[in-house]
């Protein structure tokens, strides 16, 4: 498994430097044999292991394509992962270091609750998968006659961690050097929504523009957190094109759309909190230890913290099209889908995943208390100022969309105003 992003997961090594502290990233691991939770002992209900128990009643069937991407063009068909979901990285901290560069980036492509990982000449595809309750499940496909996905509980080694909330998680990481000649040894930072766009994407093959904001994207000589190199002699900024990189030709997409990069890293963060708040309410928190979390939940699904974006951000793939594309709408077309990318990353500032399985798969004292406080947020009875960035007029606009497309919401819900 990927030591440093494997799915976007990041390695806890002695080159990683945590942004976030005091808060989730810095409490207790989650005990994985604890009587509640029985990581890797409970049955589990993923979107892998249900493909995995369609292949073996010969209900799906896995097939060999050419040009070395084997079988990846059918995972992600069976699993409905879109190719344009592609994000490419490069970043030398990796189990599989020795087929990974930045001739030969690792491709991630991902959907709401898989996260599917190829690497050119290996033999195995890597998938984390996310069951509602228990949380993601890493899995190997290993090229075969008969092929089979099988549970990795090595990537634990990894892929637990302060970063990860102390459960089994997903996080973005971005190589940084440390200092202004960028010759120094460097660190590798995680980075989502609340992250300035400045200190994203080290290690990472990004196209799309982001204006006068500069990243730290296509770079290749930073592709080693341990023995990071100085500024690209190369254009780095607003790529629309790999071409100069590497032969885009061998991967499915010839892009690493700026855009899916920012939803992937929203939505690492978002699930390991959904997750990690369920699993503590599982194994018995007091509800006083158990509200802070919650509004933890409540703040990173509002983005109340979000880094304002300087200039529009655009990406070059169809990911933008076919992202809000998936999720319901309103009677008056509206989405929580829906890209703003002037200011913010969505138009409508309240995280899609609360469709996901994992949002209705917490423990219902959690769930019922998010709703709560989410009604008290968006029909405006809280005041605090940990919300106050969010306009009366985008709590109306949040508040109407999640009446009309989310099912089984409180009854209080149901009332106007």
């Amino acid at each position: 498994m990927d030591r440093n992003l494997g799915f976007a997961l990041m390695a806890v090594t002695a080159a990683v430097t945590v942004l976030v502290a005091q808060q989730l990233e810095d409490t207790f691991y989650i005990p994985l044999d604890d009587p509640a939770i029985q990581y890797g002992e409970r049955p589990v209900d993923d979107p892998v292991a249900r493909l995995q128990r369609r292949l073996e009643s010969g209900q799906a069937k896995l097939e060999v394509a050419a040009n070395g991407w084997g079988y990846l063009p059918s995972v992600l068909k069976q699993l409905n992962v879109n190719p344009d979901s592609q994000a490419l990285v490069f970043s030398k901290t990796s189990t599989q270091v020795e087929n990974i560069n930045p001739r030969t980036p690792r491709a991630l492509y991902f959907n709401d609750d898989v996260m599917v990982g190829f690497v050119r000449n290996s033999d195995v595809l890597e998938i984390a998968s996310l069951d509602p309750k228990q949380g993601v499940q890493f899995y190997v496909l290993v090229k075969a006659s008969e092929p089979a996905f099988a549970p990795s509980q090595g990537c634990l080694r990894c892929h637990q961690g302060a970063i990860t909330l102390g459960i089994p998680g997903l996080v973005i990481s971005s190589v940084h050097p440390v200092s202004q000649t960028r010759s120094e040894h460097g660190n590798a930072f995680m980075t989502d929504h609340r992250s300035p766009i400045s200190g994203r994407w080290g290690g990472w093959y990004v196209t799309g523009n982001t204006g006068s904001q500069t990243h730290l994207g296509n770079n290749t000589n930073l592709v080693d957190p341990v023995r990071s190199g100085g500024p690209s002699t190369e254009p780095t900024q607003n790529l629309t094109s790999l071409a100069q990189m590497f032969d885009t030709s061998k991967y499915i997409e010839p892009t690493s759309d700026v855009v899916a990069l920012m939803t992937l890293e929203h939505q690492s963060r978002m699930t390991n909190l959904m997750i990690r708040v369920g699993w503590d309410s599982r194994m018995g928190m007091a509800q006083d230890k158990l509200d802070p979390e919650i509004e933890e939940l409540l703040k990173y699904m509002l983005f109340a913290d979000e880094a304002p974006l300087k200039a529009p951000v655009k990406g070059v793939s169809t990911f933008m099209e076919t992202f809000p594309q998936r999720g319901p709408r309103d009677p008056q077309g509206r989405s929580l889908r829906d890209f703003d990318l002037k200011t913010r990353l969505f138009r409508y500032p309240l995280s899609y995943m609360i469709y996901s399985a994992a949002f209705d798969g917490m423990p219902d004292a959690v769930r019922n208390r998010v709703y709560q406080r989410l009604f008290e947020i968006l029909t405006g009875k809280d005041t605090s100022k940990t919300f106050v960035g969010l306009t009366p007029e985008s709590r109306s606009a949040i508040l109407e969309i999640l009446r009309a497309t989310k099912p089984n919401l409180p009854a209080a819900w149901a009332a106007k105003g």
